[in-house]
């Protein structure tokens, strides 16, 4: 198959000009922003795949006029028009079913605002095609493993998507709305100031504090406050190239039966970047996926397809620092209108109780 990019300012006018140089055939393969280094050239790169039939078609002309007696023509005749619907089955399976582009000479509105969006594009033409953009994704807004009879909630991510803040924010919903004891241990003993932050933060909300230096000690000190109904763990932000030193913080993390563990990320982050840190947190096996700084960006896409990739649900959505306003539960509405570029503003209510 021949692959050829184009750069445009909007992927529909990409497909206007693929479908008038390469014809009926071509296939929609790929569409994506711009890198830096390309962004003069047009705000998106639209990809697109041409099945090799002329090819075809000229051996099947040639056997044609073969002089070779008429039973053997017809044999390599089918076998040719055979490898040509496996060459188009091929193409057609490169993008999950793929786009032929005489379909979407006039892409819809939805198709050209979700890919805009970063939406994945697979998803986004599943989309167009007539599937709910919410049920391709998950939502689990309860704090708390299912089963377990006390909320164990901690939070681990990189550094500097507001996971300290974040965790104030869920004590101070959840500690202090449902009026039962609640504990905050800080294992993050790679920054002082953050740790400090939280003590105050414990302080104001009245809500105990201590911080854990190993593993072993974290493991102690949930035994220790086995009596609480909500004990929230903050977790350093771990750099790639310190994932090691934190192998066996995650490794209890991953096998403790009672910690619900949420992954934090930047809802601002570059749809590759935000890819490598979930494979990156992995050693965590995280149970859930929770977005901060939804403020900084209007593209929302990246959200629903790593939860959908990942299979993993999302959990709650963060804006700004107030506490503990700046945070809503999950909705599948919420993010799917996001999403689609919509601003619908609705009610949410607070689920806080342990399935």
């Amino acid at each position: 198959m021949r692959l050829k990019s184009y750069f445009s300012g909007t992927v529909e006018a990409a497909m206007e000009l693929a479908h008038k140089e390469l014809g009926e055939d071509a296939l929609l393969i790929n569409a994506r922003p711009s890198t830096p280094e390309t962004r003069g050239l047009g705000a998106y790169e639209v990809v697109f795949g041409v099945p090799p039939k002329t090819e075809t078609e000229a051996v099947a002309k040639t056997i044609a006029a073969s002089p070779v007696n008429a039973s053997a023509n017809e044999s390599l005749a089918q076998d040719v028009a055979e490898l040509k619907r496996e060459i188009e089955r091929m193409a057609q399976s490169l993008r999950g079913g793929g786009m032929l582009l005489n379909q979407a000479k006039q892409p819809s509105d939805l198709l050209r605002v979700l890919i805009e969006n970063e939406l994945d594009p697979a998803l986004a033409e599943q989309v167009a095609a007539g599937t709910l953009l919410e049920d391709l994704f998950e939502v689990d807004p309860i704090l708390g493993r299912h089963g377990a009879t006390r909320g164990v909630v901690a939070l681990v991510g990189p550094p500097g998507v507001g996971k300290t803040t974040t965790l104030a924010k869920l004590a101070a919903r959840f500690g202090l709305t449902s009026r039962k004891p609640a504990y905050i241990l800080s294992a993050d003993v790679y920054r002082i100031a953050a740790a400090d932050q939280l003590r105050s933060l414990s302080a104001i909300l009245g809500i105990g504090f201590d911080i854990v230096e190993t593993p072993v000690a974290l493991a102690q000190a949930l035994e220790e406050h086995r009596g609480k109904d909500w004990v929230f763990i903050d977790t350093p932000g771990l750099a790639s190239n310190e994932m090691e030193d934190g192998a066996d913080l995650a490794r209890l993390i991953a096998t403790h039966p009672e910690i619900d563990t949420h992954l934090v990320l930047s809802a601002s982050m570059k749809p590759a970047d935000l890819s490598r840190v979930i494979d990156r947190y992995g050693i965590f096996q995280p149970k859930k996926l929770l977005f901060t700084r939804l403020d900084e960006t209007d593209r929302y896409g990246a959200l629903v397809s790593e939860a959908a990739r990942r299979s993993l649900p999302i959990s709650f959505l963060a804006a700004g620092q107030q506490i503990p306003d700046d945070l809503e539960p999950a909705s599948k509405e919420s993010i799917a209108d996001k999403v689609r570029g919509e601003r619908r503003k609705e009610s949410v209510r607070i689920l806080g109780a342990t399935a």
